[in-house]
């Protein structure tokens, strides 16, 4: 967004312009370049119009932004920053308006957000379910958690408050840089999936101890690298707009993301590779004998695991221009398909497993088991009565 070729040009261009143009008579505001735009010299009291930048993504050429000239001769300064700041919150089409986008977002990242919580708090509670297998899944929900946690936080304090998105505050840019680092976590942690799944049913005698320690650095420090890459070739651009980019995907997060893709889809289809030749073994003479329950379960976590797995960014990987008919739809679909995958991974790793319904089955009948009062003390009278009652026999 901000090319610093194009900047230096414009950055000429704007200073040789204001040398040339005559400076109002009494107080004025100083011509001045901001990156995007060049500012004239400015009578004080007075507000200065300038056509929006065209190379700003979202941005529509025929509208104005503004920048205020105070009183005192001085250009306007955003409160937030203490900086000279100039209002491009009018660049936008009412039309181009994604609000409503945002909002399905907002709804979807709240359900999945609720929903992992939900699980990670049913396995920390069942102390019998912990497994490595379970382990993992655990570090799974915790990284959509905060993806899910840190894109709510982005749309509630940054990309509904233009003021804040203009002036670009440091902590702004800090939470996007988290943003990208926990975005990739959901990528890493999706290979430790698959990674975890394909060496137990490859490697038999694997100590699952080891595995675990090694996915859990694995998923957890694999992005640093990438998101202070990025962290640092933002800061060194000098970007504005909370480092907001709606362009291509950028190489140092990308490459990552493409890698645990393409690992994930190699151990996908060795995976069931495998399990076709173990299914293939299990068959005796004649076929009677069933395939055993190890490579049954192998099989049904390959079939959870494949939506898990990020195929989907593979099916769709281009996102089509504003101006083309079926953009919309594109933007819904993908709001759907994204904010809701952390309710998928809750569904198909918690809600729906067999050991997990079998602990809340047994909880629910030990807290609705009410045993009838006094059945303990009626059952020893009616004994001892019964016992008297013979004995008063006897005497006859």
């Amino acid at each position: 967004m901000d090319d610093p070729e194009r900047i230096a040009r414009d950055y000429a261009a704007c200073e040789l312009r204001n040398n040339l143009t005559r400076r109002p008579t009494g107080l004025y505001c100083e011509g001045t370049f901001d990156t995007w735009l060049c500012w004239p010299h400015t009578a004080a009291n007075s507000t200065v119009y300038e056509h929006c930048p065209e190379f700003v993504h979202g941005f529509s050429p025929e509208l104005f932004a503004h920048k205020e000239c105070t009183e005192n001769g001085t250009w306007f300064t955003h409160p937030l920053t203490g900086m000279p700041w100039a209002n491009y919150t009018t660049c936008v089409k009412p039309e181009d308006d994604v609000s409503e986008i945002i909002t399905v977002y907002e709804v979807g990242y709240s359900v999945s957000l609720v929903a992992l919580l939900l699980s990670l708090a049913i396995l920390f509670y069942f102390k019998s379910l912990r497994c490595a297998r379970i382990t993992v899944h655990m570090n799974l929900f915790a990284s959509f958690a905060a993806n899910n946690a840190t894109w709510l936080l982005w749309y509630g304090l940054v990309t509904r408050a233009p003021d804040t998105l203009a002036a670009s505050p440091a902590w702004c840019r800090a939470l996007n840089v988290a943003l990208q680092y926990v975005l990739l976590t959901n990528y890493t942690w999706m290979l430790c999936e698959g990674l975890y799944l394909h060496t137990v049913l490859v490697s038999a005698f694997v100590s699952e101890r080891r595995l675990v320690r090694a996915l859990l650095a694995a998923g957890w420090l694999l992005p640093v690298p990438p998101a202070l890459i990025y962290a640092a070739r933002r800061a060194a651009a000098d970007d504005q707009l909370c480092w907001m980019d709606d362009g291509p995907p950028r190489p140092e997060l990308a490459v990552l993301v493409c890698v645990t893709v393409v690992l994930n889809l190699a151990f996908l289809c060795n995976i069931v590779r495998v399990l076709c030749t173990k299914l293939r073994a299990g068959g005796g003479a004649g076929g009677a004998a069933r395939p055993s329950a190890t490579a049954l379960h192998a099989l049904r976590a390959t079939c959870l695991l494949a939506p898990l797995l990020g195929l989907q960014y593979l099916l769709t990987p281009f996102r089509p221009d504003r101006s083309a008919s079926w953009w919309l739809a594109y933007e819904y679909v993908s709001a759907l398909t994204i904010s809701l995958q952390g309710l998928c991974v809750a569904v198909l790793y918690c809600f729906c497993n067999g050991e997990v319904l079998a602990q809340l089955r047994r909880r629910w009948r030990v807290l609705t088991f009410r045993p009838r009062a006094n059945s303990t003390t009626n059952t020893t009278v009616s004994f001892v009565r019964s016992a008297a009652g013979g004995a008063g026999e006897d005497k006859v």
